[in-house]
């Protein structure tokens, strides 16, 4: 099992970019695929964004995609999310998060039942 910590949050004007990382503790993350979720106020966590645990392949959700990059660096046992063009409708706690299985990897269809470790979040909060 992985330990997985945040950071990089904050607070933006729309329109800005943020880079959220997140490094991790233990020994499987180089087999592990990782995601980002985000919980909205109000609203259920939801997916963002994945990569598989060799940085082969990747998804995002339709309401990310072409603005938000998933990347990693097994070597240093990070995964990043960089965030460009910020919402409003962005502004929610991002989590990252392992799959509870090695050597898995299932694009966009990671829900919270498939995850392994979660971290402990990062408020990323967006205004007009």
């Amino acid at each position: 099992q992985v330990q997985l910590v945040e950071s990089g949050g904050g607070s933006v004007q729309a329109g800005a970019s943020l880079r959220l990382s997140c490094t991790s503790s233990g020994t499987s993350f180089r087999d592990s695929s990782m995601a980002w979720f985000r919980r909205a106020p109000g609203k259920e966590r939801a997916f963002v964004a994945a990569i598989s645990w060799n940085g082969n392949s990747f998804h995002y959700a339709s309401s990310v995609k072409g603005r938000f990059t998933i990347t990693r660096d097994n070597s240093n046992s990070m995964v990043y999310l960089d965030m460009n063009a910020l919402k409003v409708e962005d502004t929610a706690v991002y989590y990252c998060a392992a799959d509870s299985q090695t050597n898995r990897y299932l694009g966009t269809y990671y829900e919270p039942r498939y995850i392994g470790s979660w971290g402990q979040g990062t408020q990323v909060t967006v205004s007009s």
